[in-house]
């Protein structure tokens, strides 16, 4: 086999000894994090080590330690960045409205999805009433509204 087809640089975290985030993100990748979603997690660790969970308090700090915090912004961009709300609407005129957060937000988050989630990518850089087809190939959505949530950290969205 010709040596052009073979990727030495690219190994399995495993086996180069290289431990994973806490988060499960490759070595070197960015875990990014709402304020929201990080201001939750300082909530989770004091409410384990209350209830004497301290190995699952350790991890949650693990988690918060490896995370890069995202500000909101100060003026709404004309697109989709990270921790915006944004409701799609299908050609058939289903809506749905969800929030791009961090790996570890999503499940505490509402209708949310990851930034590195294939709906996610999609979405971000998108602006207002720009159709964009889902990695599935088939499912074209048209983003209807941008929204970025109060600086608030448990609103109700």
């Amino acid at each position: 086999m010709s040596r052009a087809f073979v990727k030495e640089d690219v190994e399995i975290p495993e086996r180069s000894h290289r431990r994973r985030s806490a988060s499960g993100l490759p070595p070197g990748a960015l875990n990014h994090m709402t304020a929201r979603g990080a201001e939750r997690l300082r909530q989770k660790i004091v409410q384990l080590r209350s209830a004497g969970e301290t190995a699952e308090a350790a991890e949650t700090e693990r988690i918060l330690e490896s995370a890069t915090v995202v500000e909101p912004p100060t003026a709404a961009p004309d697109v989709v960045i990270f921790g915006a709300r944004v409701t799609v609407r299908t050609a058939d005129g289903a809506e749905e409205t969800v929030r791009i957060v961090g790996v570890d937000e999503v499940a505490s988050e509402p209708a949310a999805v990851s930034w590195v989630s294939s709906k996610g990518r999609a979405l971000l850089g998108a602006g207002c009433g720009q159709t964009l087809t889902l990695d599935d190939g088939l499912t074209a959505v048209t983003v209807v509204q941008i929204e970025y949530g109060s600086l608030e950290p448990n609103p109700s969205i």
